[in-house]
């Protein structure tokens, strides 16, 4: 009895999923319906699936999907009493699912009622935005460090990727922080030589090597943390921020020049004008000037269609005459 009722919701699915397709053939158009619904589903999936990853239940996952895994492979071989078991425990599993999950099915629910619903669907802060609070967390970082005469070299990378001098600290990947940043550069810890990198508003790592300044002009009591600032700076378009342990003066290197002894204020103006002013005003402007040149020249086509079918018609009159 349990094979033919077996049996018969194969055939029930069979014909569902051909008519389905019947459907899809004869309406192309709810075939791109269908598309969009699956993209939608797989990114839920995918996000939902990033916040149980990063708790306890990511365990739990792992084990219901053996259950299921095995569930499917004991219909397959027949086994038939440990198939009905796995069968009547998947039956009841919903409601241990709801019971397991509550703590994440709850942060989901207040996430989707929140301001926090942007970032569950990694509509996060427009890159402007969190690019002006990384560079107010980086200033007040280094006010910190000043303060406290604490050595810090702290690196904001541009439009020149610098992967290769990441590469050579300790990979961190992780949100700007004053407190992670000061933190860093604590004497007699083990990242607090080297520099720090910012790279697509990231800490991307710390205790990096950089190259050192050769040049000659430069002055003799300018120390490592300085030279290695300045030669980041000419080698790319990075940005280099420099707090001095022995004054607690902070410094900017730019472009391969150092701007020695900067105000908070002064500083704060640089890395705006620099890193978010002219970057992202300039980019801006490429992108309008490239609409505006589409703009002209379809507006150029039109007119010249226009002329021509004007000068057609006045040669048909002069002929008719």
């Amino acid at each position: 009895m349990i094979d033919n009722f077996t049996v018969s919701i194969n055939n029930f699915f069979e014909q569902s999923i051909m008519a389905y397709l019947t459907t899809l053939y004869q309406y192309p158009v709810k075939l791109i319906v269908l598309i969009i619904d699956l993209v939608i589903v797989m990114y839920l999936g995918y996000k939902l699936m990033g916040i149980v990853k990063n708790s306890r239940a990511w365990q739990l996952v792992k084990g219901i999907a053996l259950l299921i895994i095995v569930t499917w492979l004991s219909g397959i071989f027949n086994l038939k009493i440990l198939n009905y078991i796995l069968t009547a425990i998947m039956n009841w599993g919903v409601l241990a699912l709801i019971v397991i999950f509550q703590p994440e099915i709850r942060r989901a629910l207040e996430q989707l009622g929140t301001n926090k619903f942007a970032k569950f669907f990694g509509l996060e802060k427009d890159i402007l935005t969190k690019t002006k609070e990384d560079i107010y967390k980086v200033v007040i970082a280094a006010e910190e460090l000043s303060k406290a005469q604490v050595g810090g070299l702290i690196v904001i990378e541009r439009d020149i990727a610098i992967k290769d001098i990441i590469n050579t600290g300790i990979l961190m990947n992780c949100d700007v922080s004053p407190q992670v940043l000061t933190n860093i550069f604590v004497p007699k810890t083990p990242l607090h030589d080297g520099a720090v990198i910012i790279s697509n508003n990231k800490i991307a790592a710390s205790a990096c090597m950089l190259p050192l300044a050769s040049d000659r002009d430069i002055a003799r009591e300018l120390g490592t943390r300085h030279r290695a600032a300045i030669g980041i700076s000419k080698e790319s378009d990075a940005i280099a921020i420099v707090i001095s342990e022995e004054t607690g003066k902070v410094s900017v290197a730019k472009d391969g020049n150092l701007i020695a002894d900067v105000r908070e204020d002064v500083l704060k103006k640089i890395l705006i004008n620099s890193i978010i002013t002219k970057r992202y005003t300039e980019k801006n402007n490429n992108k309008n000037n490239i609409i505006q040149k589409i703009k002209d020249t379809y507006n150029n086509k039109k007119t010249k269609k226009k002329d021509n079918n004007a000068n057609e018609t006045e040669v048909i009159d002069d002929d008719e005459i």
